[in-house]
């Protein structure tokens, strides 16, 4: 059976192309991407903040991570370039059965999911949002790593302070689900003061 990365023409045409393009305008630090595994299933997971937060993960790896996205992205003029990249839609309204198993499937083919627990971007003062069960869920029981990261910092040209730190990646299987979401919440929480501690002393 082929990895759904075999599958994704669209992601290994362009992503040559934004990776340069987002480095020159945000020059954003990236920290720990070696910790990404290369070829075992994952989940990716980390704090929300601004449309292009997929985009540091793009960067940060060579492997085709399928995100999950709200499904008005499908909607409108960008939507080739959504599938393009294998982008997931979700329906926000309801509980989407069926963006959950494209997920599914891609992780137990080996391959990668991005998923922002949060659920939507955060515009409040809070450091962090509550965490839905998502991600823990699918890497429970797609036997899958989670890989946090924490994104902090500004999208703006030639940033100084736009850093994403990856941490290690760990499985849940041994787990209940809330333990397995307290313990990614936590992970983020602590890479995004890992960041932020960093740049006042930088």
């Amino acid at each position: 059976m082929k990895k759904p990365e075999d599958k994704e023409f669209g992601y290994k045409f362009l992503t040559p192309f934004m990776r340069p393009l987002f480095r020159f305008f945000y020059s954003p630090k990236i920290i720990g991407a070696e910790k990404i595994p290369k070829d075992a299933a994952i989940v990716i997971a980390g704090n929300h903040k601004h449309v292009y937060d997929q985009c540091l993960t793009i960067m940060a790896t060579k492997r085709v991570i399928h995100y999950m996205a709200k499904k008005e992205y499908f909607e409108g003029k960008l939507a080739p370039f959504f599938r393009a990249v294998g982008c997931i839609p979700v329906d926000r309204s309801r509980r989407d059965f069926s963006s959950a198993k494209s997920a599914m499937k891609v992780l137990k083919d080996g391959g990668a999911i991005g998923i922002f627990p949060e659920g939507t971007r955060n515009k409040t003062d809070k450091f962090l949002l509550r965490f839905k069960t998502g991600a823990v869920s699918m890497a429970k029981k797609s036997d899958a790593y989670i890989v946090p990261f924490g994104l902090t910092g500004d999208y703006k040209f030639r940033s100084k302070n736009l850093t994403v730190r990856y941490g290690e990646p760990f499985k849940v299987d041994d787990m209940t689900v809330e333990e397995a979401n307290d313990k990614l919440y936590h992970e983020v929480e602590r890479l995004m003061q890992e960041n932020l501690k960093a740049e006042k002393t930088a």
